[in-house]
């Protein structure tokens, strides 16, 4: 099925949720998914529990272990900033030679279907002098972008698929991650897309439960994701 980068409009939006869900359902299937999130900010060193990469290896089916937090996302930082600016802070630079290295051996060496998880949104920095833009153009996978559903989230929606575009990057699939609380319908974000992104698949996904991560807009994404390799 190959190898997706998941980015998003922005931060909070639901990245981690969408990889989670997908990687159980895989899983369910009886694949052998994977998932790498390289650069983590934000996260206890002393404990990580409740953090994205804990939500990620919970996925995998795997045991909160030093060693799968090693694996999954090795360059971890505690400030809840972007990445080069929480490195800062503790005196460390974002390695990201070394980072996009350990992209592309995880793509090469995938079992089945790999999920690379960016942080924050498409322009979010990386280092001084890159952005999560720039990592995806380096390794050129094809995208899932993630979205809410709040008033303005079309604008920023047609900004990320723009500056993507720009670069020759595949969008695969939009995944509408419902804000809670949000004014307008998602079916009618939805429905307003449409003109501007033709062809593009627009999933809905709905806030679920806690502990619930099966929903039909999952199955249908893994089907996409699996038609489009």
């Amino acid at each position: 099925m190959g190898a997706y980068f998941v980015t998003s409009t922005g931060t909070d939006i639901g990245k981690t949720f969408v990889s989670s869900c997908l990687l159980r359902h895989w899983r369910r299937q009886e694949l052998t998914p994977d998932a790498f999130k390289p650069l983590v900010s934000g996260i206890d060193p002393d404990d990580a529990r409740g953090s994205d990469p804990a939500a990620l290896i919970d996925a995998l089916g795997l045991d909160l272990t030093q060693d799968n937090l090693d694996r999954l996302s090795p360059w971890r930082f505690k400030a809840p900033l972007a990445p080069n600016m929480a490195a800062r802070l503790e005196g460390r630079l974002v390695p990201y030679a070394a980072m996009l290295d350990a992209c592309r051996r995880k793509v090469a060496n995938a079992q089945g279907p790999l999920l690379v998880e960016g942080v924050g949104g498409v322009m979010a920095p990386v280092d001084d002098g890159r952005t999560v833009l720039d990592w995806m153009g380096d390794l050129g996978l094809p995208a899932i972008l993630v979205a809410g559903t709040y008033l303005g989230t079309i604008s920023h929606i047609l900004t990320a698929h723009a500056v993507l575009a720009s670069r020759g990057l595949r969008v695969a699939a939009l995944v509408l991650s419902e804000t809670p609380d949000a004014t307008v319908p998602p079916a009618d974000t939805v429905a307003a897309l449409g003109p501007f992104l033709p062809g593009l698949p627009v999933l809905h996904l709905p806030r679920l439960p806690a502990g619930v991560h099966d929903h039909p807009a999952i199955t249908e994404l893994a089907t996409i994701l699996e038609a489009g390799n």
